[in-house]
């Protein structure tokens, strides 16, 4: 997070995806083993598309009489002078390679076996840390872009990709039976609406950092609510969890306020994040942006409370 250089960062995202595969394996078994091969391998593949992108970053870099290093504030200092198309390009290849890593469909496939498969903390850790350090990485691939002049073009691409995510989010949160890949797909909806809102810009910046401050405390807060539910339950099987609020009030009262929370339910910050990211798609004029971020939301909204609300108040 603290890294101002594109090739130290990479490094950085690349040994996080190392760490993170045996810990997903932690419990072992043939689906465990398959969930940690998949993360291993559709994020190998996707860290080295965004070295590439990395490679295309430097050569956009050559027409620049004084030398130009990979640093962040070096490269948007010199931003006009950049090659347009080296830059283009570099750009998305960070951003499916990177897009990857954050979940980002339709190449979010490695999420909800992950989440399914790991134990709670680890769920916490991917979906708090490591999505959020991939959108790091986007975000300064983009704020790249618009130094140089090509904030429109960026921007377009990440509400396209943050759009797709969050249709894709809808299709499976709704009906979904299993309570962990179901915190998953919420993951995939809310990566989804950071890339809208960095595709927004301008009137979207602070609501955008506000979503990723509050998703990280929120979302972890379910993944471990999960964690013990699980422990309690003995399954992760939506049908099978009922009445926790009478039997258990205490996970109960929690898992219920972090639904809430998670929703973007007032007087959460998520509410306040996604009214902003609204009104900025409003006031520059995104209106169909806007209709759809809309649409998919409710979506999003009817399908896990749907699916956790009887957990919380239903009878066995």
């Amino acid at each position: 997070c603290v890294c101002q250089n594109l090739g130290l960062l990479w490094v950085a995202l690349e040994a996080s995806t190392l760490a993170a595969t045996p810990l997903i394996y932690f419990h072992g078994g043939p689906r465990a083993l398959e969930a940690a091969w998949k993360f291993l391998l559709m994020n190998s593949v996707g860290i080295a598309l965004a070295l590439l992108g990395v490679f295309c970053t430097a050569l956009a870099t050559i027409r620049v009489d004084e030398g130009v290093s990979l640093n962040i504030s070096d490269l948007v200092k010199h931003g006009p002078f950049l090659d347009p198309v080296w830059l283009r390009t570099g750009f998305l290849l960070m951003l499916v390679g990177y897009g990857t890593k954050m979940g980002l469909a339709p190449l979010h496939s490695w999420l909800p076996d992950a989440h399914g498969e790991a134990p709670a903390p680890i769920s916490a850790l991917l979906s708090g840390a490591v999505l959020n350090a991939a959108f790091l990485a986007i975000l300064r691939a983009y704020q790249l872009c618009n130094a140089a002049g090509l904030g429109d073009f960026a921007g377009g691409w990440l509400i396209a990709f943050g759009l797709l995510s969050m249709a894709v989010a809808c299709v499976f949160v709704v009906d979904q039976r299993n309570f962990k890949r179901l915190l998953a797909y919420s993951s995939v909806d809310h990566m989804g609406i950071l890339a809208v809102a960095v595709g927004l810009g301008g009137a979207a910046s602070y609501p955008t950092m506000l979503h990723v401050l509050h998703n990280v405390f929120y979302k972890g807060a379910l993944f471990f609510v999960a964690g013990i539910i699980g422990h309690v339950y003995g399954t992760y099987e939506i049908a099978d969890i009922r009445g926790t609020l009478r039997r258990y009030p205490i996970l109960g009262f929690l898992l219920l306020a972090a639904l809430l929370a998670a929703v973007g339910m007032p007087p959460f910050g998520l509410f306040y994040s996604e009214l902003g990211i609204v009104f900025a798609a409003a006031s520059s004029g995104h209106w169909w942006t806007l209709a759809a971020f809309a649409l998919f939301l409710c979506v999003v909204f009817v399908g896990m409370v749907t699916a956790v609300l009887p957990m919380v108040f239903g009878g066995q």
